[in-house]
């Protein structure tokens, strides 16, 4: 069998993926291209944002000039201000600062670390503390010590400041113009190497599809071959298992079964000849009701392996004598809808749809989580149906389209040329419950 029969070849779906594939190559160099474009949107944008730090970064240093000339006054002999008349201007040009710090921190383009702005703010801090000692001398009468103060701390941290803000202007220059050389490079070498990658993986991708279609082709073959091998073998198995089954249940049957009905026989005998009080009597038939249950069993067991009322009395039978065991074999309660009008069924195929009955019903038992089952059997247009329904939790992982069981049922359908499925049954309601459908055609 060729792997036309399994399904259509993969070559017409790999040739689309190869189209797709070139297609989405080709949309990705348009996209690459945009995004490119937007980078260079965006260096301009950095470019703007390091203007405005800079802008600034200078609106500080105005800030610590001012500070620096009204503390030269302030220190002017002549000059008919009290110290701490400056506080307001002091206070004015604190203002400007904090506002021109915090706009510089929200345009910066290179973000200092946590550490580099908690020393800034701390140079800052101990600046207008020391200031705000200065003019609390002042306020005090103590100009002379104020003064003294003004020359020796405040001016040097002004100085420090200024220092510092002038750095990072010099720094700002240096980045700016760094990196608009490093964009500008960038942009040329991603360029070439995006012609220079898109022709490689072009030819890439066409070599490797043209080949993939090959391989596919081939491999696909081996695998049809060797489904059918796979088919051949599990049917070969599922026949033996059959054989084997209905051996091991004649024998169970006939001898077991015959000795157990002797032993019995033997012991109701035995029984008759001793007295009716006699303690022995009654040990007899409590021997004989164990070697009865015994029997019981052993039919049971047999029936179960392989039902010799499947040739006696058919399959519509057989499955209503099965589903009166079941609750006590699986603690399951099945709700049976017979047919209408039984067909008589080759054993060769009853035996399977009898096995696909069995698994259905254990798997409802081992994973719906219900105990509630609904069996349909129907007879129609020389076609077997058989459905096995429940409402409980539906299919679990451990138990996949692809578990032993499943595959076993899939394997018994082929055998009589059917088909089984799976799916979810309507109107299941919150629950999503499970329905398996066996189709054969008689």
């Amino acid at each position: 069998m060729t792997a036309r029969a399994h399904g259509r070849s993969p070559t017409p779906a790999l040739l689309l993926g190869l189209i797709i594939t070139l297609a989405t190559v080709a949309a990705s160099s348009w996209y690459l291209s945009r995004q490119i474009t937007q980078l260079s949107d965006l260096q301009h944008d950095l470019a703007d944002r390091n203007r405005r730090d800079s802008l600034q970064l200078l609106r500080i240093q105005n800030d610590l000039n001012q500070l620096g000339l009204a503390m030269r006054d302030m220190l002017d002999r002549e000059a008919s201000y009290p110290l701490h008349a400056w506080s307001a201007q002091f206070d004015r040009i604190r203002s400007d600062l904090d506002d021109a710090l915090r706009r510089q921190e929200e345009v910066s383009v290179t973000r200092r670390t946590p550490e580099q702005r908690e020393l800034l703010g701390i140079a800052f801090k101990q600046f207008w503390d020391a200031s705000d000692r200065i003019f609390a001398l002042a306020r005090a009468g103590d100009d002379e010590q104020a003064s003294t103060q003004v020359r020796v701390s405040l001016q040097a941290r002004q100085a420090a400041l200024s220092s510092t803000v002038a750095r990072q202007l010099v720094q700002n220059n240096e980045n700016e113009a760094q990196t608009a050389a490093q964009v500008q490079e960038i942009y040329a070498r991603l360029q070439r190497q995006v012609y220079w990658f898109l022709a490689a993986a072009l030819a890439a991708i066409g070599a490797t599809s043209l080949y993939l279609i090959h391989a596919n082709r081939q491999l696909f073959a081996r695998l049809a071959a060797l489904s059918d091998e796979r088919r051949g073998l599990a049917q070969a198995l599922i026949t033996t298992r059959e054989d084997t089954l209905r051996e091991i249940s004649r024998e169970l049957h006939d001898e077991f079964g015959q000795v157990l009905t002797a032993i019995g026989s033997m012991i109701k005998r035995a029984a008759r000849h001793t007295d009716e009080g006699s303690p022995l009597r009654a040990d007899l038939r409590e021997v004989g009701e164990v070697a009865q249950t015994a029997l019981d069993s052993v039919r049971g067991l047999s029936q179960t392996l392989h039902p010799s009322i499947l040739e006696e009395l058919g399959l519509a039978s057989t499955v209503d004598w099965y589903l009166t065991t079941v609750e006590r074999q699986l603690g399951l309660h099945v709700s049976y809808e017979r047919p209408a009008a039984p067909v008589p069924v080759d054993p060769a195929v009853a035996i399977h749809v009898y096995r696909v009955l069995q698994e259905a019903l254990s798997n409802v038992a081992r994973h719906s989580g219900t105990t509630e089952a609904v069996v349909r059997l129907a007879f129609k247009d020389r076609t077997l149906y058989l459905e096995v329904e429940d409402h409980g939790s539906g299919l679990p992982p451990a138990l996949s389209p692809r578990g032993l069981g499943l595959v076993a049922m899939r394997e018994r359908a082929e055998l009589v040329g059917g088909t089984v499925t799976i799916g979810t049954p309507p109107g299941g309601g919150s629950a999503r419950g499970t329905r398996v459908s066996l189709v054969v055609p008689l």
